[in-house]
């Protein structure tokens, strides 16, 4: 009994908080820690779980397929075509502009998910500000504070470890520009090919 009294005088004296706010404190930060840490899982765990429960259905389940690599000329307009509607072709997402297959994470970005509206697009300012906000659905990192830009950082950081880049988002007109010099390039080509000056 002596043992129960000093502890819980501790925990009075260390944390200025009752025992019972403290314990309810350290278990909604158990439960809090639980339900962050199942919305990152292991693509491979997954995997092997649905496995030793027989629950693939071929017919259903859309496979996950090979990132596939799409190169520095993506537009945002192209990326649209990978939001999930089509089972047949990856799941992709951008963050600054670096486009990345979050394929395995279907559950979170696929339709229904959770964040299923932040695929097919570069969500950075929606990630930076913690925000389901279709006006936010950009990649415009404009008037955002420091620690907003840390918070989109911090996502990065976890987009780089999990999953795969495929490519880059460019603009528009950044796209045709670079269209336009291939097409001058590869006709110097020829004219030089062919001895003309």
């Amino acid at each position: 009994m002596a043992t129960y009294s000093i502890v819980m005088d501790s925990i009075e004296g260390y944390t200025g908080l009752s025992p019972a706010a403290f314990f309810t404190i350290a278990a909604l930060m158990v439960v809090v820690y639980k339900m962050v840490c199942s919305m990152f899982v292991d693509p491979e765990e997954l995997h092997n779980h649905k496995l030793s429960n027989n629950h693939i259905n071929d017919q259903t389940t859309p496979r996950i397929l090979e990132p596939v690599q799409l190169g520095d000329y993506v537009t945002e307009q192209e990326l649209r075509a990978y939001d999930g509607s089509d089972p047949s072709k990856p799941l992709l997402m951008a963050i600054k502009g670096q486009i990345y297959d979050v394929s395995s994470s279907r559950m979170f970005y696929g339709p229904g998910g959770p964040y299923a509206k932040f695929a097919g697009r570069d969500a950075s300012r929606a990630l930076a500000l913690l925000s389901f906000d279709p006006k936010d659905l950009t990649g415009n990192l404009e008037g955002l504070s420091e620690s907003e830009l840390e918070v989109l950082q911090d996502w990065e950081y976890k987009f780089m470890e999990k999953y795969v880049k495929v490519g880059q988002l460019v603009s528009e007109h950044t796209r045709t520009e670079e269209t336009d010099a291939g097409e001058k390039v590869e006709e110097n080509q020829k004219h030089e090919t062919n001895g003309e000056e």
